[in-house]
């Protein structure tokens, strides 16, 4: 055992990274790649599932070979995955039926619209945890279901399977053998009553999807399946963790007692407060949403802020406007100014998250003259990005009535110096680096660790978060908050901007 490794999935939105991690918690073995994404309408966003399938066991391989780790030496896998993302397949042949729908889309804002008319929310929020909102899954489903009367038909046979990508990753890693997801993942469907524990009937009756199709709901620590040995290199290794990536991140940054946060920097920014046993049911427009399950334990809860766009805007500024070659060019660049000149970017590219909960918000840049550069343009962004997160804390702390002492941080962006320092004097309380920062893929390890005894207990966990680095805040107050006036204002004007209604 000491010799072993836990081999972790993490299946984000944008690439597939698998580590391995040894009894210390150290990282022994990593590879990486992206695969692409689709968008055939304006706001659509879809994954090819085959596609996202074959680069996940290549990016296995490739993990398994830099670590020098053979897949004997493998104890148990992990897998941690983009949530929401909506995906159906035919139970026969393993083929999806189309694209997955991601997480980002909103091809359902006015489905959502009609269900709000009709005040389901505040009762779904009090079974889900969630807002109605295009972000979940279940409009998501009842549209694919909606564009075939054979796929209503075989849904209701049993022929369809329905699950976000950890029950497709599942799925194809134990040969077809196990539909399943955990209890994390399972409440961010909007389909899933976090307070009994159980697919809701009164919502699936009114989004007309049967629960044949939907996967069975296990702890997030605990006994999945075992791989296939033919897809597993000839081994027969117990898949024992599976969580939503936020919550697996919160997870991995030791976050176990109640109050304790991080904010997780990647393609959204997702922050997550620990509530224990309790789930806190907001009126803030935050989420409550289930944490985990470890074993027999009772589950345990968390309040969330979702924001859609804040690395994906890093991504836009390369691919979209070919502004930068590398994310790595951009702390440099936003250091060449003094100021942001006035300059703001809000990024909503796919409507607004928590707090504001808007998809028809659309992104603008506003504050420009004849002297803006691509600096400012780079420098926007990245201060978008910690503007939206002190719009999520602003609300989890009048929720909870807590004071952020400190904010744990990981994901990519953690390594851009400028964005961490900024979102310290925005905060004005410290922000933490791990010395790992991939806590999502340590979260989805450590759940399945402890499901097979590799680690013994919590405890040994939370002893091996270790600082890396510790931003604390230097701009004087009045003007962090002067900034954060004035991204209120350009915010106010994103909003409502693609609803055809107000037009």
């Amino acid at each position: 055992m000491m010799n072993g490794y836990v081999l972790a999935i993490d299946q984000g939105t944008t690439g597939s990274t698998v580590l391995l991690f040894n009894r210390r918690g150290q990282l022994c073995g990593r590879a990486y790649s992206e695969f692409p994404q689709y968008y055939p309408q304006p706001g659509w966003v879809e994954h090819d599932a085959d596609e996202l399938w074959r680069i996940t066991l290549q990016v296995i391989q490739q993990a398994l070979e830099q670590g020098n780790v053979q897949p004997a030496q493998v104890h148990c896998i992990g897998i941690a995955n983009q949530r929401e993302t909506s995906l159906l397949w035919q139970r026969a042949t393993g083929k999806p039926v189309a694209r997955a729908i991601v997480w980002q889309d909103r091809r359902t804002a006015r489905l959502c619209d009609e269900l709000k008319q009709e005040g389901l929310e505040p009762l779904w929020q009090q079974k889900t945890g969630l807002m109605i909102d295009p972000y979940f899954s279940a409009t998501k489903l009842h549209w694919l279901l909606d564009q075939n009367v054979l796929l209503r038909r075989q849904a209701v046979d049993g022929e369809l399977a329905f699950g976000t990508i950890d029950s497709w990753l599942l799925w194809q890693l134990s040969g077809g053998q196990c539909h399943a997801t955990d209890y994390s993942n399972a409440s961010r469907t909007l389909l899933y009553n976090i307070r009994q524990l159980d697919w809701d009937d009164e919502i699936l009756q009114r989004l007309d999807i049967p629960r044949a199709l939907l996967p069975e709901v296990k702890p997030s620590s605990g006994f999945f399946a075992e791989t296939d040995p033919s897809v597993f290199f000839g081994q027969r290794v117990p898949i024992a963790g599976i969580a939503g990536d936020q919550q697996a991140a919160l997870f991995g940054q030791a976050c176990y007692g109640e109050g304790l946060a991080k904010n997780t920097y990647g393609t959204g920014s997702f922050l997550l407060m620990n509530t224990g046993e309790t789930a806190v049911f907001s009126q803030q427009r935050l989420l409550t949403t289930i944490a985990w399950g470890v074993g027999d334990s009772p589950v345990e809860y968390a309040l969330e802020g979702s924001i859609f766009v804040t690395g994906a805007a890093i991504q836009w500024l390369r691919d979209g406007l070919g502004l930068i070659v590398s994310a790595r060019e951009t702390e440099q660049m936003a250091r060449e100014l003094e100021s942001n000149d006035d300059v703001y970017f809000v990024p909503a590219l796919a409507g607004l998250g928590a707090p504001h909960w808007d998809p028809y918000a659309r992104g603008l840049i506003v504050g420009l003259t004849r002297g803006t550069t691509r600096q400012h343009m780079v420098r926007s962004a990245l201060e978008s990005i910690a503007f939206q997160v002190c719009d999520v804390v602003s609300a989890m702390m009048r929720e909870s009535g807590v004071s952020l002492k400190e904010l744990r941080a990981d994901g990519g962006a953690v390594g851009n110096r400028f964005l961490m320092q900024f979102q310290s004097d925005l905060l004005g309380v410290p922000v933490e680096v791990p010395v790992v920062t991939e806590t999502t893929a340590l979260g989805a390890a450590y759940l399945a660790g402890l499901a097979v005894g590799f680690w013994k207990s919590r405890e040994e966990l939370y002893a091996r978060w270790q600082l890396a680095q510790r931003y604390e805040p230097q701009m004087a107050p009045p003007q962090a908050q002067q900034l954060q006036q004035r991204w209120q204002q350009a915010l106010t004007l994103s909003k409502g901007w693609a609803n055809p209604v107000g037009r």
